[in-house]
């Protein structure tokens, strides 16, 4: 067998460039971002070179109990080689039932079963078709800002023109309303028309952002009061990320469905899953002649649902929702303290392990003009260079929010540690200064690869 990772000869970029993606390959080269890790575990990755970068991003909140965690990793080498059957489809699934109902009891409240998907994406779209099927209505509500997946339903949901633009006609039937905003909630679900309103309790996307206090149970009360499903999009934050099981036990919300993925199965397998209300569920799956109106050829694969209990035995055994909310308590506080002198840090939030600090506008007339330079050339310059520098100068690897580009975004995994913590927010100490006393290395150097970038 060829190994494409050590071949003689073999380019990994070329291949990845005229095969797949030539742009990312630019764009990872052009921020200097190009890396081969070849070791991950914990919250370290580490390169062919043994250096060991801390990782922040934690695959957009894929990796909760760490990278290839041992004991999921057995699990998978157990499940694959007992040669039992992972997908016969004419079958009855017995570790999905046994995911199911792990699941089921952790959300508690109205929740009474699950459905299994690949993805957050496709487990928003289940949401979508069984809201539509339970209500008799074809209508969806959305809050402004959230981030739901890039399918044509999950893209319909979102209200960020970026993600959108050149897709054509999305899902007809869309309604929009401001995060946080009752009124304009209470306005649309008046009109009875909608078969869901889907939100995420936290907005990953848009910078972490938190829903004011009140808002989560006042729109389920709403959403009760006029017959619309209330659908929670946990895809980032489900799964201990911000120390409950779902973010929602923070607001003392019972959702009738949430969309769970990314962190369900370790990161070693593509999983999500939906959980809902069993006269939800029945409205669906009605009949023995419509028992499979509604399933995914890999949904229920015994890899998947495998990876998944393990998840649930790591999480739960090492009591990792707590450690969460200790470490992410004294990561902001640590934050906050580190960056309370910099004209350049207008928040630090978050909750549990779900994090971000956003950047806002100087005071100084330099940096401003600073600034204004970048975001001239392209708005998300500017948070770019913020990731570079954290992987360049502190072996840092993190990322800015998707929909806002001053919003750095700190996703650690639960099981990090506190030295690690303390890295990161000395990472954090050292961008500030750079910004301050390094103009060529930073903005300096900004300006020239932006206009590379532009230019082609």
């Amino acid at each position: 067998m060829t190994d494409t990772l050590t071949s003689p000869g073999l380019s990994i970029d070329r291949l990845y460039a005229d095969f797949v993606n030539p742009h990312w390959v630019r764009l990872i080269k052009s921020l200097e971002l190009d890396r081969r890790f070849v070791k991950a575990q914990g919250a370290e990755l580490v390169t062919d070179d043994g250096e060991v970068y801390l990782d922040l991003l934690g695959g957009y909140g894929v990796y909760n109990v760490g990278h290839n965690h041992p004991d999921i990793a057995a699990a998978l080498v157990d499940e694959i080689t007992s040669l039992r059957p992972s997908m016969l489809q004419s079958h009855i699934p017995a570790l999905a039932g046994q995911l199911a109902q792990r699941l089921v009891r952790h959300a508690g409240g109205r929740i009474g079963k699950a459905c299994f998907m690949n993805s957050g994406s496709e487990g928003v779209e289940t949401a979508i078709k069984f809201a539509r099927t339970f209500t008799r209505r074809d209508r969806v509500l959305a809050a402004e800002g959230g981030f739901h997946g890039l399918t044509v339903g999950a893209l319909s949901l979102m209200s960020n023109e970026w993600w959108r633009r050149g897709f054509g006609t999305l899902m007809p039937g869309v309604g929009m309303v401001p995060f946080g905003d009752l009124q304009a909630l209470e306005r649309e679900l008046k009109t009875q028309q909608y078969a869901a309103f889907v939100v995420e309790p936290i907005q990953g996307e848009s910078g972490v952002q938190l829903p004011p206090e009140g808002y989560l149970a006042s729109a389920s009360r709403l959403c009760d009061l006029h017959g619309t499903l209330f659908v929670l999009d946990e895809v980032q934050t489900g799964l201990y990320r911000t120390g409950r099981f779902l973010a929602a036990h923070h607001f003392g919300v019972e959702p009738d469905l949430v969309v769970l993925a990314k962190a369900l199965s370790g990161g070693f397998s593509p999983v999500s899953a939906v959980l809902m209300r069993d006269d939800v569920c029945k409205s669906v799956y009605s009949s023995a002649e419509r028992s499979f109106v509604h399933a995914s050829t890999f949904g229920e694969n015994a890899l998947s649902m495998r990876a998944g209990l393990a998840t649930l035995d790591v999480l739960e055994r090492d009591r990792l929702g707590e450690r969460g909310l200790d470490l992410g308590e004294k990561l902001r506080a640590r934050l906050r303290a580190a960056v309370a002198d910099s004209e350049m840090v207008k928040e630090v939030r978050g909750l549990g392990m779900f994090n971000a600090i956003e950047f806002g506008a100087p005071r100084s007339i330099t940096m401003k003009l600073l600034m204004g330079g970048f975001a001239r050339l392209h708005p998300g310059l500017f948070g770019q260079m913020c990731v570079r520098s954290l992987f360049l100068d502190s072996r840092i690897l993190t990322q800015m929010a998707g929909h806002n580009y001053l919003a750095l975004k700190l996703l650690l995994p639960l099981v990090a540690t506190e030295p690690q913590i303390d890295r990161a927010v000395a990472g954090v100490k050292a961008l500030l200064d750079t910004m301050n006393s390094e103009k060529i290395a930073f903005w300096g150097q900004g300006l020239k690869i932006g206009a590379k970038l532009l230019a082609g």
